[in-house]
Parts: C-alpha cells; structure tokens; sequence
C-alpha cells in the first residue's frame, strides 16, 4: 500500500476463531499469548464466546458478542474462546510489531527457556514452500495445544498465588523478543511516531489559525490479502497490508 498511513499506525485483520475442540471448549479455542509490546482489541462481529486473561486481576472472563469490544495492554495473557460462529475485527497497535513476532505464546516454562524449542514448536510448515494445508493446520493446532498446556498450569498458579505468578513468564517472553527489539524501532518509528508526527504539525499549525497541513490531505484504499486465510494464532486470518 502506498499514500497516507492507516489511522493511528493501528492493523486490522478479520479474525475467525478456530472451532478445534478443547477438553473445556467443545466449539473451539485459540492459542492462549500475550504481546510484549501491542495492545490488541477485540470488536466483536458475529457468534457468541468469550476471552479468558490472566493479567494484574487475575484471571478473567469478558463475555463476547456482535456490539462489544474488549481489549487488552501488553502483557495481559489472552485466550478466545469460541461458543459458536465467532468472528471479531481484531485491531492491534503498532502495526507491523505484531507480525514481526511482538506475541508469545504460553508454553510449559521449559520450552520458552529455550529459544531453539519455542521456534520448532510455534513456526509453521508454508504453503509456498509444498506443505498441504492439512500440514498447516495439523501443526497450528498442535501449536494451539502446547500452549493450552502450559496454560493450564499458569492459570492454576494465577489463581492460587496471584497476578505474581505471570513473573516467570514476562521474563521469558523478554529474553525472546529482545534480539527483534532494533527492527521493531524502525517500524515503530516510520508507522505510529510517523503519525503522531503528523498531528502534532497540525495542532501546531492550527493553533496558529493556519491551514497548511489540510492542503496534504490524501486518499487510499487497500485490498485483503489474497488467497486462503492464514493460520493465526486463534484462528484463521484475512489480513490487510497496512
């Protein structure tokens, strides 16, 4: 896409969750992460379920349906559950970071203290390398469930000892990220602070009654991504390149 930036340095991708049963979610579940540096947001369009987190409350279940959003700050550990036909416009933060791997997902402590384990474990076979797309589902989903597992267990530690049980956690999810950090700088920079940019020059100038920046207006438009929904990491993804 080129022309202006999308509102804000924000993404947005039309989410439907995946309806792969799990032993407390018979119509489908997702694969429980938190993001190291985003905030996601939930805008809820059809079907009925719920987003379980694990944050400085606790764990906490927000009900979903068509009119509701719910959203959540860097950090909050996040799981979507499907109760039927969900479907939600997911809008993230900082576009650009949460496809560079700003997510971390929420395996048994001794996968993420191993960065070569927690890449085999969450990086998909690719259609354009000649994996079929049950290849890809089957390891998505195999993904969702190591996840599920070592969620299981934070979730019981949360509930027993309190938000101080996600320490662990946030330390590990730190150490994997921390090598990406200088990339996401540059994004970050040519995205959100790009736009802020913006703003302020128009405040700037508009505080002086002068209406030089409304001579730079512009138009864009931008299509979805074509070919199949790709695998997320709660369900099946139609993207845009914003």
């Amino acid at each position: 896409m080129t022309g202006p930036l999308f509102p804000g340095g924000t993404s947005v991708s039309h989410l439907r969750v995946y309806d792969w049963p799990a032993d407390d979610a018979p119509h489908g579940s997702g694969s429980p992460h938190l993001h190291t540096t985003s905030t996601e947001a939930y805008v809820t369009l059809g079907g009925r379920g719920r987003v379980e987190t694990l944050g400085p409350d606790g764990f906490a279940v927000h009900e979903l349906e068509p009119g509701r959003i719910v959203w959540f700050t860097p950090g909050v550990v996040h799981r979507a559950v499907n109760l039927g036909g969900l479907e939600v416009l997911v809008v993230m933060s900082n576009a650009g970071l949460p496809e560079a791997g700003d997510a971390v997902l929420t395996y048994p402590p001794d996968v993420l203290a191993d960065v070569e384990r927690y890449a085999a474990a969450t990086t998909l076979p690719r259609l354009d390398d000649g994996a079929t797309d049950a290849e890809v589902a089957a390891a998505a989903r195999a993904r969702r469930d190591l996840a599920l597992e070592g969620y299981a267990a934070l979730r019981t530690a949360v509930e027993q000892h309190g938000p101080d049980a996600l320490d662990g956690l946030h330390d590990a999810a730190a150490r994997l990220v921390a090598p990406r950090t200088a990339g996401w700088r540059e994004t970050w920079e040519s995205s959100v602070v790009q736009a802020a940019g913006q703003t302020d020059a128009a405040l700037e100038a508009l505080a002086d009654a002068s209406a030089v920046t409304l001579g730079d207006g512009a138009v864009a438009t931008a299509d979805a991504h074509v070919g199949p929904r790709r695998y997320g990491m709660c369900g099946r993804l139609q993207t845009w390149p914003l």
